[in-house]
């Protein structure tokens, strides 16, 4: 699969890019009006058809390129029903499943508060939360129907209660950060960990924050999929009129298909292929999970930032060569070696059952 995150200096608006360079899918989420023109073409590098253009909320930092897509391209429009964008090919209910490619499945969880629509997308490990959670932080909620007990509730009972190791790419970041995870932002983000509902809609009535700088111009415009009222003449909206699938996903469903599709290998032959040598060892846990205990020699490289690090890695040049890859109890470590093979990776093992289950056989 492909994957690439990009950014818009002038809003700080993440964009992301999932594609099937087999099938040719491929799916946007959160484009920007201005990058229309680098979005065709990094369409056009891979050969890619773009199936749909997801928005997570009507924006109102910046202009989605959702109409713009349609109309060059083809790709559906897809925004929430409670956004109020009539004009979108789909209408989004919670729940729904968009498929694409091979088998391929972006899960809709709706995640109102910081607006009455605002959804996240999950795709395999990873959780697309446009401005409900941030690194750090989470979307304002004084404005477009926000809810501050809402936005509560949805991120401490719907996201935070996927599996630790699920990585959260946001729809903003201002300080340079691209990607998180459930379990760093559950215990450290300042405005939710440890804090009560009540405290929660405390701090978020108090930000006195100013009013978005494009906000009379962005949701209007968003509401009819960017485009504006020169553009909507020419517009042709093509109504899906099938619903997409709704499924039940557990929260273990990301890790069974992960193991179907890597090679793991127990403790034995894990010691087995550490004594031979010639193989680079991972450990994908925490900095204090690794500093409590580790296989000797390993490389620690947590998981939820493995696609930034590896490359300054030199053990990891090689794609080639053999890695070992382990974790607590085989989860994290799965995940991440579905990560390496996607990233070109061709000999990458995961130990099943992780250090646990080393420990218990030292």
């Amino acid at each position: 699969m492909i994957f690439r995150q990009l950014f818009d200096q002038e809003t700080w608006t993440y964009t992301y890019l999932i594609a099937d360079p087999v099938s040719k899918d491929a799916v946007l989420i959160d484009p920007v009006n201005t990058h229309i023109d680098d979005y065709i073409a990094l369409l056009e590098e891979h050969d890619l058809q773009l199936k749909y253009s997801l928005e997570t909320h009507v924006h109102a930092d910046h202009i989605t390129a959702s109409g713009l897509l349609r109309q060059r391209l083809g790709a559906q429009t897809a925004v929430s029903q409670f956004c109020g964008a009539e004009t979108a090919d789909i209408q989004i209910q919670d729940g729904d499943v968009f498929k694409f490619a091979n088998g391929e499945q972006i899960k809709v969880i709706a995640t109102p508060g910081h607006t009455r629509g605002s959804i996240s997308f999950l795709w395999r490990d990873r959780l697309f939360t446009g401005d409900s959670l941030l690194i750090g932080g989470c979307g304002r909620t004084d404005f477009q129907g926000g809810d501050a007990g809402a936005l509560y509730d949805c991120i401490t009972q719907r996201l935070f209660t996927l599996p630790d190791e699920t990585l959260v790419y946001p729809g903003h970041d201002y300080q340079q950060h691209w990607v998180s995870s459930i379990m760093q932002e559950r215990t450290t983000n300042p405005r939710l960990a440890g804090k009560t509902r009540e405290q929660f809609i405390e701090i978020m009535n108090n930000l006195n924050l100013p009013k978005p700088r494009l906000i009379d111009e962005a949701v209007p415009a968003n509401r009819y999929c960017g485009l504006d009222e020169n553009e909507r003449q020419d517009a042709v909206v093509l109504r899906d009129t099938t619903r997409p699938v709704r499924v039940t996903t557990s929260t273990d469903d990301l890790v069974a298909a992960a193991k179907q599709q890597i090679t793991e290998i127990n403790v034995a032959k894990s010691k087995q292929l550490i004594a031979e040598g010639n193989i680079v060892i991972v450990d994908t846990r925490e900095e204090s999970e690794y500093a409590a205990g580790h296989i000797d020699g390993a490389l620690l490289l947590p998981r939820g930032v493995l696609e930034f690090k590896i490359d300054s890695i030199p053990e990891l040049a090689d794609k080639s060569k053999a890695v070992l890859i382990y974790c607590r109890s085989g989860n994290r470590s799965a995940l991440a070696a579905q990560t390496m093979q996607l990233m070109g990776y061709t000999n990458v093992l995961s130990m099943a059952g992780g250090f646990e289950a080393w420990k218990k056989n030292v």
